[in-house]
């Protein structure tokens, strides 16, 4: 029987029969690439289909012996996100923008679990061998011992890992270069992704490591690739932050062993990302202190302080604005760090209630420190 091609969306996985400019389920366009499908499995599972299922040992809910303890990295704002450390057979995704630092983090982080005495497995399929040894000297770490590998095949890290000498943790940097020699499509599409991803996590669960993978994002600022691939994973984190500030935010939006929307927050140095644990000094370094402009009164003209909670934190963070008036027919709102429809609500109370005729000018509203509010469900 010949084997039809099919066509996935590499935005939301969606298949159909025949290619199309446009997907019909998330509106993306040019994103229907060719795939070939696997073998299809036989129509039913029943006795007559072929082999037996096993029969399932099912369990009480509370067992006999404890799991072991979280491993701790050495980062105490990467622990803080993760829910106080990385519990053994997890995954966790790591997405952000390219140059944002994550590769820098996670490589930080298997250096100072190597030096603690656990093993660390670092495999990079984006980079030579000689690009993150570089990396590391850059970073101080390159005498700690590391396992440094470069590849891209799943099935050479699967036949590497799947020991009982496994390292405790798994760096894969990144799974869009992964690829499985299975499926015909090319690597990073989303029949690699999910069946590189499933591979890995099936391992980790087996052989009871932390595997850490790194995710490609999107000009949307989501993760690149199917959409499960985010329900696969225990652990989700997202690296925030402009490239051209130095401060980096890393935040989880899921987590199966923690608490989701906390944060940690970073400084990117010459000696890689440090860690900055009181985030509110952080984002207030900038104001001015009572007394310091006498013409002001000791106040920033246009800017408030705003207290607010992300995860189990307090926050302080300062809030620019400034309203100008407008030289065009339309009015710009130009939003940094914060939802720019609750602008657009704000500004229609100012203006129906309060007396304020402030709708007709250019409002521009920035949150210090490059962080990003989300308002609260």
């Amino acid at each position: 029987m010949k084997t039809q091609a099919r066509y996935a969306c590499q935005q939301c996985g969606a298949l159909a029969p025949k290619w199309a400019g446009r997907c019909e389920a998330c509106g993306a366009w040019n994103s229907m690439v060719e795939e070939l499908p696997r073998a299809m499995p036989p129509k039913g599972l029943g006795p007559a289909a072929g082999r037996r299922g096993a029969r399932l040992d099912f369990v009480a809910l509370r067992g006999e012996t404890a799991g072991p303890p979280r491993l701790l990295t050495g980062i105490a704002e990467l622990d803080r996100v993760c829910g106080g450390g990385l519990v053994a057979g997890s995954t966790i995704l790591v997405g952000g923008d390219p140059g944002i630092g994550k590769s820098t983090l996670l490589l930080q982080a298997a250096a100072l679990i190597a030096a603690g005495g656990s093993e660390a497995a670092y495999i990079t399929g984006e980079e030579a061998i000689d690009q993150v040894r570089l990396r590391a000297e850059r970073l101080g770490v390159a005498d700690t011992p590391v396992r440094l590998a470069s590849a891209a095949s799943v099935r050479d890290i699967i036949a590497a890992l799947d020991d009982k000498r496994a390292p405790d943790l798994v760096v894969i940097d990144s799974i869009q270069t992964m690829y499985l020699d299975t499926l015909d499509s090319a690597p990073g599409t989303v029949s690699q992704v999910r069946g590189a991803a499933q591979e890995l996590i099936g391992l980790a669960k087996r052989r009871g490591f932390v595997v850490v993978l790194v995710g490609h994002v999107t000009k949307e600022g989501l993760i690149a690739g199917p959409r499960v691939l985010e329900h696969m994973v225990d652990t989700v984190l997202y690296f925030e932050g402009e490239r051209g500030h130095q401060f980096r935010i890393l935040r989880a939006v899921k987590n199966r062993y923690g608490a989701t929307d906390e944060i940690g927050v970073f400084e990117m140095s010459d000696r890689g990302l440090v860690e900055v644990p009181n985030p509110s000094a952080l984002f207030l370094a900038d104001r001015v202190e009572p007394g310091a402009a006498e013409e002001a009164g000791g106040r920033t003209a246009g800017a408030a302080v705003f207290a607010g909670i992300e995860g189990t934190r307090p926050v302080l963070v300062e809030v620019q604005a400034l309203v100008a008036p407008s030289l065009l027919g339309t009015p710009r709102r130009a939003v940094v760090g914060w939802d720019s429809t609750r602008l657009a609500m704000i500004t229609a109370v100012l203006d129906a209630r309060c007396g304020l005729s402030v709708g007709a000018n250019d409002i521009y509203l920035n949150i210090a420190g490059g962080l990003r509010i989300r308002p609260t469900r």
